[in-house]
């Protein structure tokens, strides 16, 4: 006898269906629009030239020619791919050269590379956490690390976007679940651009024995002296036990990693069945961010930094001047009181590279998008529910390598649009809005 519902039945009938429709037919659909050319400040995309403003290629190092050597020396010694999971025939020295530098960058004991960053979180959630654990997550982490809680079958307390009120609740009732407990958050928010308050979680973490976890997916390669992220920057390394990093942003590449202590490195290498069942990175990934790593490390590494923040800063305040609703920079005199965020200026701020333009409605979001694009200027595009309802948002990024001229520019053409979409679709938030 057939079954009485057809699995594909929800296919049809999924709310954004109609949606995506009406924006194809407008062509105002802001998602898989085709690049011609390499992902650099100006970039080809179908046919046009664009200021790009949408990419996490911070440092700009994936058209670095040491970077796209490292690339070619490990594609011509090892080929295109290895075919099998590094628990079998796909552990190369590279591999092994790569974790170790990586620990040494971040601190810690050891390290462990899985071939994609989504793989990293889920891989580790997946495998430190079981039924009758407890994790503590951000309600702004990314997808990955909800991924991971969920596959794990832990109890899941949610918190409220960097709200330390409501992370001691969880934490409190946390500790009346019986198993261990994890929190795991976002060094910097991908979507928001803002950094998580690592200070006071470190010291809630400690008060109830509490595990934690950071994601420094955007902010290994940016933020703190050395690059190593949140952590370092905030002066709390020592602190955190878990840092997850991947290598599609500042290391130009394709991949993840987690750092910390030897024994759950180790654990990780025979547990996690993200890393034992899946092939290996390619040779060509793994030599460009191998390469891309000593970049950062070195004192070019950290002019780099300094100029993709300084940039972030330039664009952010530029985008503010011209009225548009822009996060507010990090303060970091609490983390830097005793000179202990190394990295920081006392009683200082930091701008991340990611700076979101908050508008609001979702189709307001749209068209201000096909604007800006049609003006040359490509963003990324948050809706429901990658943010929360009314919270849409335009979501622009900076590399270190965008000149002023180029961000001027960009500035110049956000100015235009925003007069003109006012007097078609209404008033955008204004700045403080955030």
């Amino acid at each position: 006898m057939p079954t009485a519902t057809d699995v594909f039945a929800k296919i049809r009938g999924h709310e954004r269906v109609e949606q995506l429709r009406a924006a194809r037919e407008a062509d105002l659909l802001p998602y898989f629009r085709r690049l011609e050319s390499p992902a650099a400040p100006v970039v080809e995309m179908e046919g046009a030239e664009r200021i790009m403003l949408g990419s996490n290629n911070y440092l700009g190092l994936t058209g670095d020619p040491r970077v796209m050597q490292g690339a070619r020396d490990a594609l011509e010694r090892y080929g295109t791919g290895l075919t099998g999971s590094r628990l079998l025939n796909g552990t190369l020295d590279l591999h092994l050269q790569l974790e170790a530098e990586l620990a040494a960058w971040m601190g810690t004991e050891d390290a462990i590379v899985f071939t994609t960053g989504h793989q990293a979180n889920v891989g580790t959630l997946g495998t430190i956490l079981s039924p009758g654990d407890t994790v503590v997550a951000d309600s702004g982490d990314h997808a990955s690390i909800l991924d991971g809680c969920l596959l794990s079958r832990a109890k899941l307390r949610p918190f409220r976007h960097n709200r330390l009120d409501k992370l001691e609740r969880s934490l409190e009732r946390a500790a009346g679940d019986g198993g261990g407990v994890l929190v795991v958050v976002d060094g910097v928010f991908s979507m928001e651009g803002d950094i998580a308050p690592l200070p006071e979680i470190v010291e809630l973490c400690e008060r109830f024995g509490a595990r934690l976890m950071v994601d420094e997916a955007h902010g290994a390669g940016v933020l703190g002296a050395r690059g190593a992220g949140t952590s370092e920057l905030l002066g709390v390394e020592d602190r955190v036990d878990l840092r997850m990093g991947t290598f599609s942003k500042s290391l130009a590449s394709c991949g993840g990693f987690v750092a910390g202590s030897a024994e759950v490195i180790e654990f990780l290498r025979i547990q996690s069945r993200a890393f034992l069942f899946t092939a290996s990175s390619v040779p060509a990934a793994i030599g460009a961010a191998h390469a891309a790593l000593r970049i950062v490390r070195s004192d070019e590494g950290r002019a780099l930094m300094a100029q993709v923040l300084d940039n972030a800063r330039y664009l952010r305040d530029g985008l503010e001047e011209r009225g548009f609703a822009v996060v507010a920079p990090h303060p970091l005199a609490a983390a830097d009181s005793d000179g202990s965020a190394e990295g920081a200026p006392p009683g200082g701020d930091v701008v991340t590279p990611i700076i979101p333009v908050l508008v609001g409605d979702d189709w307001k979001a749209v068209f201000l998008w096909k604007a800006l694009y049609d003006a040359g200027v490509f963003v990324n595009t948050a809706l429901h529910p990658a943010v929360p309802p009314g919270g849409a948002l335009l979501r622009t990024s900076v590399m270190a390598t965008h000149d002023r001229d180029t961000l001027d520019r960009a500035l110049a053409a956000f100015a235009s649009v925003r007069e003109r979409f006012e007097a078609e679709h209404g008033a955008l938030p204004g700045p403080g809005a955030h």
